[in-house]
């Protein structure tokens, strides 16, 4: 299973170059259960990276362009009356499905990005008095244009908080921007890999990170963390107990992508700056220093 995982990453590094952290946060994000947010300007491969990982795990994928004009029922499904049947019938909209691309999920308005709530966490579209389970594994990945770019809205902190990981991709380096300039590409697309699993193998994958093993010593260095971004003011709100427990979750995943079963502080670091920059605000108005808050607690 390790080894698949290790394939996948490899086949994502031959189409996203030069970014091997962020792939492997990817990867993480989805075996912990959780969702990832792509923040970075246009044209840098956000969506390139989603049709890649649906692709590479064999999941169906499927993709929401989000607009002003988007409206809740084009995510979620609507139902529509059948004269025939006489009855109200429901055409499930693109949500459905294992991988959902939120492409400039911030060009929506608040009402349809609210729309995204649920989903997120339940796995479950709640319409017309009825609920209806989402296949699984469910993996929403949105991505986010910069908010001083224009048509953009802010997501507020309680969507912010659904996404366990924001990363950003960044520029490639000048040997990968080389390779890539020197690529043969069809109709200006790249061409994905095969797929390398499917759906029930990373449902057994996600049920097998669950039972990575935390010390003591290492759910006691958590709490530190989490305690230190609560006191002495620095921020404007501190980081939540489901904050905590999803930062266990990702260091379990990542740890397990190392190929062990027991987690290591180097795990809940590597996996820190990624899930809680989008959560804090400093209480100054200035930048977060993640680095910071790692360098001040201490290793057990």
């Amino acid at each position: 299973m390790v080894g698949t995982l290790r394939q996948a990453l490899d086949l994502l590094g031959g189409v996203i170059l030069g970014k091997d952290t962020q792939l492997r946060l990817s990867l993480a994000c989805l075996l912990a259960r959780g969702h990832l947010l792509i923040e970075d300007i246009p044209g840098i491969g956000k969506t390139t990276l989603a049709k890649a990982l649906a692709v590479v795990l064999g999941l169906e994928f499927k993709r929401v362009q989000f607009t002003n004009d988007l409206l809740p029922a084009d995510v979620l499904g609507v139902s529509v009356f059948d004269a025939a049947e006489s009855s109200f019938v429901f055409h499930p909209g693109p949500v459905f499905t294992n991988v959902l691309l939120a492409d400039e999920i911030n060009r929506g308005t608040p009402r349809t990005q609210s729309a995204l709530l649920e989903v997120m966490e339940e796995q479950q579209v709640s319409l017309d008095n009825s609920t209806r389970l989402l296949p699984r594994p469910f993996f929403v990945l949105a991505t986010q244009n910069a908010l001083d770019q224009a048509g953009t809205y802010p997501l507020p902190e309680s969507q912010l908080d659904r996404f366990l990981f924001r990363i950003s991709l960044g520029y490639p380096d000048l040997d990968s921007e080389l390779e890539l300039l020197g690529r043969s590409q069809t109709a200006g697309r790249p061409v994905l890999p095969e797929a390398v699993s499917n759906a029930d193998e990373v449902l057994d994958l996600q049920e097998r990170v669950d039972h990575v093993r935390t010390s003591a010593a290492l759910l006691r260095y958590v709490r530190d963390l989490l305690d230190w971004t609560r006191t002495g003011g620095r921020f404007v709100n501190g980081l939540s107990p489901r904050a905590g427990q999803a930062l266990v979750r990702a260091a379990r995943a990542w740890a397990f992508l190392d190929g062990r079963d027991f987690v290591l502080p180097e795990d809940v670091q590597a996996v820190f700056p990624s899930l809680a920059g989008h959560r804090l605000r400093s209480a100054d108005g200035s930048g977060v220093d993640l680095t910071a808050i790692l360098a001040a607690v201490p290793i057990p």
